[in-house]
C-alpha cells in the first residue's frame, strides 16, 4: 500500500470513527449531547426523539466510512452515501445562517464539526470513484 492510500485510508477510518462516537453520544446521551456541542442550544429546544434520530444518521454514516475502508467494492457507494447526506447537513447549517436562524459566526463554529468532514468526505467518494474506474491499473496503489 503506497503512503498516499494510507493517508486516504487513514482520514476515512477518522472520519468513520469520529461518526460512530458522536451518534453514539447522541443515542446514549441526547441531553449531555445538546449541551456539550457548542451552538446546539441555540438552534431550537432539546428534542430527545430528534437528537436520538440524527444520532442514527451519524452511526450509519460513519459504519459507512469504516466499511468503505475495509470493503473497496463497496467503497465507492458507501463514500458517496455518506458524502452526499454530510453535504446536505452543511449546506442546511449554511441555510440557518443565510435566513437568519444563526448567526454569521456559526459558519465558523460549525466548521470543523460539520463542514469540514462534508469537504473530506465528498473527496474521499471522489478518490474512491477514480480508484474503482481505473480499469484495474493501480492510479494510486
Amino acid at each position: 500500500m503506497t503512503h498516499a492510500r494510507s493517508i486516504i485510508l487513514g482520514v476515512a477510518t477518522a472520519l468513520g470513527l469520529g461518526g460512530v462516537a458522536n451518534g453514539t453520544f447522541m443515542l446514549l446521551d441526547p441531553v449531555n449531547w445538546y449541551f456539550a456541542v457548542p451552538g446546539v442550544t441555540s438552534t431550537g429546544s432539546f428534542n430527545q426523539h430528534f437528537v436520538r434520530d440524527i444520532g442514527l444518521i451519524f452511526v450509519l454514516v460513519g459504519a459507512a466510512l469504516l466499511i468503505g475502508v475495509l470493503r473497496r467494492p463497496v467503497r465507492t457507494a458507501l463514500w458517496t452515501t455518506a458524502a452526499l447526506w454530510l453535504a446536505g447537513h452543511a449546506m442546511f447549517h449554511m441555510w440557518e445562517v443565510a435566513v437568519g436562524i444563526c448567526g454569521p459566526a456559526a459558519i465558523a463554529r460549525d466548521f470543523p464539526a460539520v463542514t469540514l468532514p462534508a469537504i473530506l468526505t465528498a473527496a474521499l467518494a471522489g478518490w474512491a470513484s477514480f480508484d474503482a474506474g481505473a480499469n484495474g491499473r493501480r492510479v494510486i496503489a
